[in-house]
């Protein structure tokens, strides 16, 4: 096919020129919105994260960790000394 752009005396392209610079664009505004739904679909049908990501490691951490704190404070008062003490011996008595 011929790639010459028929113009007019004024220097403009005419009425063919025209058209074939607007499917020019119209083909590369498809291309860009064609590009652009490929990636949304690839987005969307992507498997979900399996586990927990990092900042909910972070918040599992912290939360074992006070958890952990308090059976510290739990097991170091009195009352909680004295029945693992007395489970302890029971258990261990013979008879």
């Amino acid at each position: 096919m011929n790639n010459e752009t028929p113009i007019n005396v004024d220097g403009s392209p005419d009425l063919m020129g025209k058209a074939g610079q607007l499917l020019h664009a119209m083909r590369e505004r498809a291309g860009k919105a064609v590009c652009l739904l490929d990636a949304r679909m690839r987005t969307l049908t992507v498997e979900p994260e399996e586990g927990a990501a990092t900042a909910e490691y972070a918040v599992v951490l912290v939360a074992a960790t006070g958890f952990a704190a308090v059976l510290v404070g739990i097991m170091k008062s009195d009352a909680i000394k004295t029945l693992l003490t007395n489970i302890i011996k029971k258990a261990l008595s013979v008879g």
